[in-house]
């Protein structure tokens, strides 16, 4: 191995070990160990380590092909430590308040989501939906005005017309609204026993 490769490495290491440093406090951070599930963090802890080997290794196979040295793992130590002397508040403040401005521009994207899209637009669904009813008592009250204008003379002439009808006719007419009567109430308890039977078929499948 050349002595520049060598140079090269270290160089390499050092960055790693810092981005290493970065990283730990960085999941440290958004992992609440207290409030968190030992599996959890047991899962977590394993996951962000192997992540961490994988890069210093593939970092270490493209400076000098993967060759592990002594020096490399020093180095790696040095820019671990340098980095919790001498970067570690700042870049920890510079995390912090990141984080905060990231979340006040979501909740002010939120806030302003809310002002000026969803407040009008619930507002103009409000206004939809009570000129619908107002438009639909309307049309019922017009509608019962109109069929009680209807329903009285309609019915005195009805009665008039079957007192006027001959006998048989009215035993014919009557024969045929109870066959309509008896057809309605057979398809009205068939459908109820159709109702029941899916209510069963549910309620064993819910259990």
């Amino acid at each position: 191995m050349s002595l520049n490769i060598q140079l090269y490495t270290m160089l390499a290491m050092v960055s790693m070990g810092s981005g290493l440093g970065a990283s730990l406090d960085t999941y440290r951070y958004f992992v609440n160990r207290s409030k968190s599930r030992p599996w959890f963090v047991f899962v977590n802890d394993v996951l962000f380590w192997m992540v961490q080997a994988l890069l210093i290794f593939y970092v270490l196979f493209l400076v000098n092909e993967g060759e592990l040295r002594l020096y490399a793992f020093l180095a790696l130590f040095c820019g671990f430590a340098a980095y919790q002397s001498l970067f570690q508040s700042l870049y920890l403040k510079v995390l912090t308040f990141t984080v905060s401005s990231v979340l006040s521009l979501y909740r002010g994207v939120l806030t302003l989501s809310n002002i000026f899209l969803v407040k009008p637009i619930r507002f103009f669904i409000h206004i939809l939906v009570v000129v619908a009813l107002g438009i639909y008592r309307a049309v019922h009250k017009l509608l019962v005005f109109c069929l009680k204008l209807i329903y009285v003379p309609t019915r005195w002439l009805f009665f008039v017309f079957w007192r006027m009808m001959p006998k048989p006719v009215k035993r014919f007419l009557h024969m045929g609204f109870r066959y309509i009567e008896g057809i309605y109430n057979r398809a009205k308890n068939m459908i109820m026993r159709i109702v029941a039977w899916v209510n069963t078929l549910k309620n064993k499948g819910d259990d």
